[in-house]
């Protein structure tokens, strides 16, 4: 009697292997064949699925820290002459704040809802700083900070101080500089100058105390926008407008951009600088440096310090 059955065929080299070197795991027929995998996961139906998933996944916020612990250990790091030019470059930047937001209201009447329009401008010259990467002192609290949170030497607090002495200088050096430009060049019409001066009035008007708490506020959003960043992907410009116009429409204090503004009051309304210096940008400086480093910064890492290795 002849053997009718199929005959028997050598596995192939490929399968008798198993799955060739480097190609994509098979996630098609058995989910729980993947790492972590359990019931009630969606069935992904191949490597290329799986990569897009993590892809896709947030970044979690050991990896956010991580990613700002290492920013700031290069901004420790950087060059006395990178970080003031950088600096610098930042304080004039920071200066189309207040000048967007004059040329905003000098277009506009003079009605309740201008605020919500006008403050869109003050988000200009943020953006400018922080995708240019320039250096901003109230950007830089949490940056800097974060690597001594992990490693508090007196050697990396000294690098700290370092970085914001040279920064913060270079930021009011710009300040000033842009403030001079707008008020003796003539490049402003009347009207948008007026509108200027009467934004810088209201910036350096509610007094030391109030300036101290809105400062606190305007460190803690800056902050945020720091924190937010690394997972924003395509959606950046949108966090820095979206933060940013919430630090000018709550009328919050930031001291580098408020220092444009009380340069203008010192050039073109004769202003004292000891004024300026004592009733604003001391108090707006300790605010932001409360809301973005004794605040945030300590509880960015709070959060995640137990998950570091």
């Amino acid at each position: 009697m002849s053997d009718t059955s199929p005959p028997k065929t050598a596995p192939s080299p490929a399968t008798a292997a198993g799955p060739k070197a480097g190609s994509p795991p098979d996630l098609t027929s058995d989910p729980t064949g993947r790492p972590g995998a359990g019931s009630g996961e969606a069935l992904v139906r191949d490597g290329r699925e799986e990569e897009e998933v993590r892809d896709r996944a947030r970044l979690r916020a050991p990896i956010v820290y991580e990613i700002l612990r290492r920013d700031g250990e290069d901004e420790l790091d950087r060059p006395m002459a990178s970080l003031w030019w950088s600096g610098v470059a930042a304080g004039l930047s920071i200066g189309f704040s207040p000048l967007s937001e004059a040329l905003l209201r000098s277009h506009l009447p003079d009605a309740a809802w201008r605020p919500l329009i006008e403050n869109f401008g003050y988000a200009v010259g943020f953006l400018i700083v922080i995708l240019a990467r320039q250096q901003l002192f109230t950007e830089n609290t949490i940056a800097a900070v974060l690597p001594i949170c992990s490693s508090p030497t007196r050697k990396a607090f000294g690098k700290m101080l370092r970085l914001w002495g040279i920064v913060f200088a270079a930021n009011m050096v710009g300040a000033v500089v842009f403030s001079a430009f707008l008020v003796w060049s003539g490049l402003l019409s009347g009207e948008v100058m007026e509108a200027l001066v009467e934004i810088s009035r209201e910036a350096v008007a509610p007094g030391p105390g109030a300036l101290v708490i809105r400062g606190i506020a305007a460190g803690w959003l800056i902050a945020s926008v720091v924190w937010i960043l690394p997972s924003a992907e395509n959606s950046r410009m949108l966090v820095i407008v979206l933060i940013t116009y919430l630090i000018g429409l709550g009328e919050f204090a930031h001291v580098v951009a408020g220092s444009v503004e009380a340069s203008v009051l010192v050039l073109h309304d004769g202003a004292s600088v000891v004024s300026s210096v004592v009733l604003f940008i001391l108090p707006a400086l300790l605010g932001n440096i409360i809301g973005g480093t004794a605040l945030f910064s300590l509880l960015a890492y709070g959060q995640v310090h137990h998950e570091l290795r």
